[in-house]
């Protein structure tokens, strides 16, 4: 395993880290002894950061995480996240109340005294204008609930408000070969300001694995079922923002991306930290069998600068056109 730092808080993170949205739920059903199994098998290799949040199956996810670094709370890192178990267009729910409510609840289930990183869960951009829930966590820093706080952002533009505050150590941002914005717009930015950047649905919704047809079919509680056209939240968080079957054409034609790297999974993951602004890439898993292929993007080779112009002009020419929402 490597590990880089997120961005100046002195925490060395694995480069593979793993999101827990699929164990925790909205992917379909995950047997608890597989996600352990799975969490266990990225522990044993040495990844020692896992983000998670309060709603990833009402709670289940964090509670799984506790069972899986019980007595090594001081060497794996947690970041969690919250807002979106109330409303989240409401200036309430980032009220000092709510969010100490939402921070014990998260630290009973994870039975932990501090959580690593504390992330406002993709909150609408006047929240994050306003910058009063930063207020507040600048409160339950100074009292050791949290070390540090981030933000999960939708968009670039929410991502360049965020770094307007001080406080704000990390940035959460959905960052894949179809979602190349950021790299030009936000990172150079947030490195100069010296804050982390976590680059979630690295293989947009799966499309980049280059396993899907357009005929697939998803279960109804998978949210690439539910929200394929942003039914349920915002629409980038399902196949980067594109139709399912305009996905699949696209990916079809990334196809050359896996030669000498194994898998198209692993390539589009070695793409991302091809970037060194990011700090470490989140990809999610339901069992060892995914947690290993995933692990496996460590021993496939970087892009050279023409394979990553190649990837750039493909992006801008083929798919962003095709993008919905604000991104």
């Amino acid at each position: 395993m490597r590990y880089r730092e997120l961005g100046n808080t002195g925490l060395q993170i694995s480069e593979v880290s793993f999101g827990t949205w699929a164990i925790g739920g909205a992917w379909g059903s995950v047997a608890e002894s597989d996600a352990l199994n799975g969490l266990a098998r990225a522990i044993d290799a040495g990844v020692n950061f896992f983000d998670t949040a309060d709603v990833y199956g009402d709670g289940r996810a964090e509670r799984l995480l506790a069972k899986a670094t019980k007595g090594r709370e001081h060497d794996i890192y947690i970041a969690t996240k919250f807002c979106r178990a109330g409303d989240i267009h409401d200036p309430a729910t980032y009220s000092e109340a709510c969010v100490r409510a939402f921070c014990e609840a998260s630290l009973r289930r994870l039975e932990r005294d501090t959580i690593d990183l504390y992330q406002v869960h993709c909150p609408p951009h006047d929240i994050i204008r306003q910058g009063a829930v930063f207020e507040v966590l600048d409160k339950l820093q100074q009292e050791g609930k949290i070390r540090y706080y981030g933000v999960s952002v939708e968009t670039v533009a929410e991502g360049q408000t965020a770094l307007q505050y001080p406080g704000v150590r990390a940035l959460q941002v959905i960052f894949n070969i179809f979602r190349q914005k950021p790299a030009t717009e936000l990172f150079p930015q947030a490195a100069a300001q010296g804050v982390g950047i976590l680059a979630r649905l690295p293989l947009a919704s799966g499309l980049l694995t280059g396993k899907f047809k357009k005929t697939d079919t998803f279960p109804e509680d998978d949210h690439r079922n539910f929200n394929r056209d942003g039914q349920a939240f915002n629409v980038g968080e399902t196949f980067a923002g594109l139709p399912f079957e305009k996905g699949v054409e696209l990916a079809d034609q990334l196809r050359w991306i896996a030669a000498g790297r194994g898998t198209m999974a692993r390539a589009a993951m070695r793409w991302i930290l091809d970037h060194g602004e990011v700090s470490c890439v989140i990809p999610g898993f339901k069992n060892v069998a995914q947690v290993e292929d995933n692990l496996a993007t460590l021993d496939a080779r970087g892009f050279n600068v023409e394979e990553r112009q190649r990837l750039h002009q493909f992006y801008e020419r083929d798919v962003a056109p095709f993008i919905r929402g604000a991104y």
